[in-house]
């Protein structure tokens, strides 16, 4: 596990991704191959190196950081207390506070989760947050008709879409899983609410990175479920990935000031 996926078009990860979307999610979660997903020189990037003090977020299919994965709840600079990852940038911020982990339900709402879960794969989620405005846009606000109906043309539009993460076999996923969405006789939104892990939701909250787990016996069989609907690029990290944005499970830290909300 750890092992960059050969789709990764943005350089290194940053090592201060949430464990919600890991840092850099293994090849085998992806589903893509060397064959398949090759990168595109004009979209890498060289990342400064970052500060010690925001490698306080590893914790992907066991990446991790020595020291991190024992590190709790830290304060702000408001004072409040929260996962570390969350500390390294505004973005990180942001999402943190007002959008990771929070009850969301929707069609549109999961099938985006699980396309930029999927795109993430292999790369920074610092990458695709930064990108996020650029997919909705290429993707139609993740309307899954429309993205369902897309075509060939769509997909070269895509390739040539530098807001975008430009990969093929990711693009065509995200189609594909469109239109997989669109069999599903109750949608997306209720497949995955189905899974809703009741062992988690009753499970001691979790005192530091560590005892989060990367998957779960509830997100792999969430995964074999999509996979057996026709979905790709959601392995059991994605999906847990998926439950954990979506509020399915709660794994912000014990002393985290979000964990009550």
């Amino acid at each position: 596990a750890g092992r960059p996926d050969p789709a990764a078009e943005e350089g290194p990860a940053d090592p201060a991704d949430p464990a919600a979307a890991s840092p850099v999610r293994p090849a085998a979660d992806s589903e893509a191959s060397p064959a398949r997903a090759k990168s595109r020189p004009s979209d890498r990037r060289t990342r400064a190196p970052v500060p010690a003090v925001q490698a306080a977020g590893v914790q992907a299919a066991g990446v991790q950081a020595a020291g991190v994965e024992a590190r709790p709840a830290l304060p702000g600079p408001d004072g409040r207390l929260r996962r570390p990852w969350a500390l390294s940038t505004p973005e990180y911020v942001a999402y943190h506070d007002d959008e990771w982990g929070r009850p969301l339900r929707g069609d549109r709402e999961g099938f985006e989760r699980l396309g930029l879960g999927a795109f993430q794969s292999g790369l920074s989620w610092l990458t695709i947050l930064r990108k996020r405005s650029n997919f909705r846009k290429a993707f139609a606000g993740f309307d899954i008709a429309a993205v369902a109906a897309f075509g060939p043309g769509d997909v070269e539009r895509l390739m040539s879409d530098a807001g975008i993460v430009r990969n093929r076999a990711k693009i065509n996923a995200a189609i594909g899983n469109a239109r997989a969405a669109m069999a599903l006789p109750a949608g997306l939104s209720d497949l995955v609410w189905g899974y809703a892990d009741e062992t988690a939701q009753k499970r001691r909250a979790p005192r530091t990175l560590a005892d989060v787990p990367a998957s779960t016996p509830a997100s792999k069989r969430l995964s074999a479920q999509l996979r057996k609907h026709g979905f790709t690029f959601t392995g059991p990290v994605t999906a847990y990935a998926a439950m954990q944005v979506c509020g399915i499970v709660n794994d912000h830290l014990e002393e985290c000031f979000t964990r009550a909300r």
